[in-house]
């Protein structure tokens, strides 16, 4: 970032869009997780062979969908043929792999936040992280809420801010790594993605303390989830929808 950032996020995230309630990664996920009251999803975005931008999380197309080997062999006019429904229950069948700026309009459109995660297929690192840094600030081109870019590829991140330095970023990392702070101050980031395993007290008054904001992933217990919210984090990233509700 080049300026300070007012962080105005929900602290609920809905996980790639309805979590376990919708497939993944979809139009139809962003609509449960609202339905749900969710006011803002994560999900993950990759490139096409031809350099479209679209959801998916896996760098293979196998399991949440009806095509099969690797996402980076298929120029986008493939994958929209493909269903990314069926394989979650027989109500989607037919939902398509969804491009990045169609889910970019509709949160627009509907008020959604928006978490994207920079998911690279493999050996498209700088390349991924470069193209989506440059769409999403297009597309949210005068919001009052850009959307929060996160890795846990660094060389994306470094990537985006080259290309887009006013949008906000956050370094996503299993283990809290000794050197976070360097790493968060390098990438100009100002927030920290980690597993909700590794969170304590100590973790986020830590985080806080060097004047970042701490998110959590991927917390699917109530009761879990009241005690890090208790604990002050600043965002949560669930897949169970229907027990862990944001507020009114």
């Amino acid at each position: 970032m080049t300026a300070p950032f007012s962080w105005t996020y929900p602290t609920h995230i809905a996980h790639r869009g309805g979590g376990r309630l919708a497939p993944e990664n979809t139009l139809a996920a962003l609509r449960v997780g609202r339905h749900h009251g969710y006011r803002m999803a994560e999900f993950d975005v990759k490139l096409s062979r031809d350099g479209v931008a679209v959801l998916l999380h896996d760098d293979d197309l196998d399991r949440t969908t009806n095509g099969h080997g690797p996402a980076a062999a298929r120029d986008y006019a493939e994958l929209a043929r493909l269903d990314a429904g069926s394989w979650h229950s027989a109500e989607y069948a037919g939902e398509p792999v969804p491009t990045f700026e169609a889910v970019a309009r509709h949160a627009r459109a509907t008020g959604l936040a928006c978490n994207v995660e920079i998911k690279p297929c493999p050996g498209r690192d700088a390349e991924t992280g470069e193209a989506v840094a440059r769409l999403a600030q297009r597309l949210w081109s005068g919001a009052a809420l850009p959307p929060l870019l996160s890795s846990f590829s660094e060389t994306a991140l470094a990537a985006a801010r080259h290309a887009a330095p006013d949008l906000p970023r956050a370094l996503l990392v299993d283990a809290v790594p000794a050197d976070w702070a360097e790493r968060l101050r390098q990438h100009g980031c100002v927030a920290l993605n980690i597993n909700h395993k590794n969170a304590t007290p100590q973790v986020v008054q830590a985080v806080h303390d060097a004047g970042y904001r701490l998110c959590l992933w991927t917390i699917n217990d109530p009761e879990r989830a009241s005690q890090l919210l208790g604990w002050g984090v600043d965002a949560i990233f669930t897949d169970e929808l229907a027990a862990i509700r944001p507020a009114a």
